[in-house]
């Protein structure tokens, strides 16, 4: 990997560490549906000039019908769920959650068609995955810090980001990803601010402000650039190698940030996920997803 592609991706791999810490302190005073208009809203203004400098947004707008449903799947689902699960969920325990992605992801594959996408390697992968899970569950659920409901609300975020790359996959692989991001992100945004002004109650402070601020203008905006330009620099096989640090980033930030304890079931846990999900993302015959986004999903090329 160049130097450029080690810049890019140490980037990456913290910026998108860092959401799960963000939206635990923007649902501190905003309400969930609010984090995510302001997050998609400030994000889609910021990459709009860019889309039509471009072009890009032109072609997406062509294709508008799986653009929407890509934005449904991979944000307007996610973005409230993670949301209201951090409302008690630490946020190193979601990050960690979330990235069962690449499991989910060669299930999904296996019931699309890919026959090679359960071998040997991934099934042990599964189980790991499954195991590791269960581990930093069972540890956290037993001292009372989390609920169940809240962690079945975050596999459901990592089911949901397993499924999206495979609209961008087979119906939007002509469409520039700068465009499918602009496109997803307004649309989502629109869908949200109505339900947004219901939803929120109270002044916020300026801690949850600059927190979403930040979560629309990094994770989210710069993020998709930044991520774009290391797919060029070293590719899409290479580029997917964050799933495996991003948790490791957001189980650091939230003990270090947040005061987060860190539970001997994460301990043991973290590494036997992590394992599984490399196992799981091995490569099948056919190709893979483009873009690795938050987490583990993806978002075009």
């Amino acid at each position: 990997m160049s130097r450029r592609g080690l810049i890019l991706f140490g980037a990456m791999s913290l910026i998108w560490g860092l959401p799960y810490l963000l939206i635990s302190i923007a649902v501190e005073s905003l309400a969930p549906p609010t984090v995510v208009a302001g997050r998609t809203g400030i994000a889609a203004l910021l990459l709009l000039p860019i889309a039509l400098r471009q072009g890009s947004l032109k072609v997406a707008l062509a294709h508008w019908r799986w653009i929407a449903a890509f934005g449904a799947i991979e944000m307007a689902g996610p973005f409230i769920l993670l949301g209201h699960a951090e409302l008690t969920l630490p946020s190193g325990l979601t990050g960690l959650l979330v990235a069962t992605v690449p499991l989910f992801g060669a299930i999904v594959s296996f019931a699309l068609g890919d026959r090679h996408a359960l071998t040997r390697s991934r099934l042990l992968g599964l189980v790991l995955g499954i195991v590791g899970v269960a581990l930093v569950v069972g540890a956290a659920s037993g001292d009372g810090e989390v609920r169940l409901v809240n962690v079945l609300e975050v596999l459901v975020v990592a089911v949901c980001y397993a499924v999206a790359p495979f609209i961008t996959d087979r119906k939007l692989g002509d469409v520039p990803g700068i465009g499918i991001a602009t496109l997803s992100l307004g649309l989502v945004s629109l869908a949200y601010l109505p339900i947004a002004a219901l939803a929120q109650d109270g002044v916020p402070t300026a801690r949850s402000l600059s927190a979403l601020g930040a979560l629309a203008v990094i994770c989210t905006a710069v993020a998709f650039v930044v991520f774009f330009a290391l797919i060029r620099e070293v590719g899409p096989a290479q580029a997917t190698v964050i799933t495996f640090v991003n948790p490791v980033v957001a189980l650091g930030l939230g003990i270090t940030v947040l005061d987060e304890s860190l539970s001997l079931g994460q301990l043991l846990g973290l590494p036997v996920v992590l394992a599984g999900c490399w196992l799981a993302a091995g490569r099948s015959r056919e190709a893979g997803p483009l873009l690795v986004a938050e987490g583990g999903a993806t978002a075009g090329d």
